[in-house]
């Protein structure tokens, strides 16, 4: 996308957006009801959005159980590895991930990420988002980076096909779970040898994040689609270094557990060092930085936290 690109692209945003972003910001009762709204705006919203919140919250995706998943279950092991293994090959710095097409997205929390667990962000690769292949580790919808030591810690996979959202995922394994079910399946029913770890954001930061990503480079106004989503589609993370909470946690791993050193080589020419400058913006090469980051879109929106 060029420059004049990206600012036809934000003029057009822009002008389409303001009311109907303002209309799907929220739904459930964590939200503070304004005092300009009516009765029948607020109801709108609650219809339309009834599990969004405007503080971060996810729910389980159709189909998805917890209950079988193990780290040490070879399935698990297996993914992991390959994960790890496709990190090390093929996406080793941060130059890597530019070149194979992934788009930055630094905002994992609308505070910034500065708690004990925070500091990573997500790249996003709208080929691989856009092709007909789910939990492939050598073409990840995302990568999930430590920002301190310049790093790749693990993957995201968004359950898509063709760009849209799968309503049912595969299992990583056991019985059940696939998407081509029969919806009058019971969608409660599980196995205790199962494991099918997707979820989805249902709070503003999680559906901002999916919604900018969907303008900024899929270009999705252009189709009229302009709301933001009530929730994201299904997630699935594979955690490559140590995670107290297990290989798919919803959350990010401590800090401490990150590990170094830092990258030797970003990859990519710039005057900023791994592990001393934190990987932002500001440091990358000018053509990969968007012409409209998240924070600035979210004043333009009056979309606060």
């Amino acid at each position: 996308m060029t420059g004049d690109d990206r600012s036809v692209s934000r003029r057009a945003i822009l002008a389409a957006t303001g009311s109907a972003v303002a209309l799907s910001t929220a739904g459930s009762a964590h939200d503070d009801e304004s005092s300009d709204e009516t009765e029948s705006d607020w109801s709108d919203r609650l219809r339309r959005c009834p599990e969004a919140t405007i503080q971060p919250s996810m729910t389980h995706c159709r189909g998805a159980s917890m209950d079988g998943c193990s780290d040490d279950h070879p399935a698990t092991q297996k993914l992991q590895n390959e994960v790890r293994t496709a990190l090390e090959r093929r996406y080793p710095d941060i130059g890597a991930i530019i070149e194979r097409g992934y788009k930055p997205y630094f905002d994992t929390v609308f505070d910034g990420g500065d708690d004990a667990s925070g500091g990573w962000s997500h790249w996003l690769n709208p080929e691989y988002i856009g092709d007909d292949e789910t939990l492939n580790p050598d073409r990840p919808e995302s990568i999930l980076v430590d920002n301190e030591w310049w790093r790749p810690i693990g993957a995201m996979f968004i359950a898509t096909r063709s760009g849209e959202p799968i309503e049912r995922p595969p299992a990583v394994y056991g019985e059940g779970g696939s998407e081509s079910e029969g919806e009058d399946e019971d969608e409660t029913e599980t196995t205790d040898e199962r494991c099918s770890p997707w979820h989805s954001h249902t709070g503003l930061p999680g559906r901002f994040a999916w919604w900018y990503y969907r303008q900024t480079y899929e270009g999705a106004y252009r189709d009229g689609e302009l709301l933001l989503p009530c929730r994201t589609p299904c997630l699935l993370h594979v955690w490559t270094v140590p995670h107290p909470d297990g290989v798919y946690a919803h959350g990010g791993p401590p800090r401490a557990n990150r590990g170094g050193p830092p990258a030797e080589d970003p990859g990519f020419d710039t005057d900023a060092r791994p592990g001393e400058d934190e990987l932002d913006w500001d440091v990358l090469p000018e053509d990969v930085v968007p012409e409209t980051k998240p924070d600035e879109w979210r004043a333009r929106l009056g979309l606060v936290s």
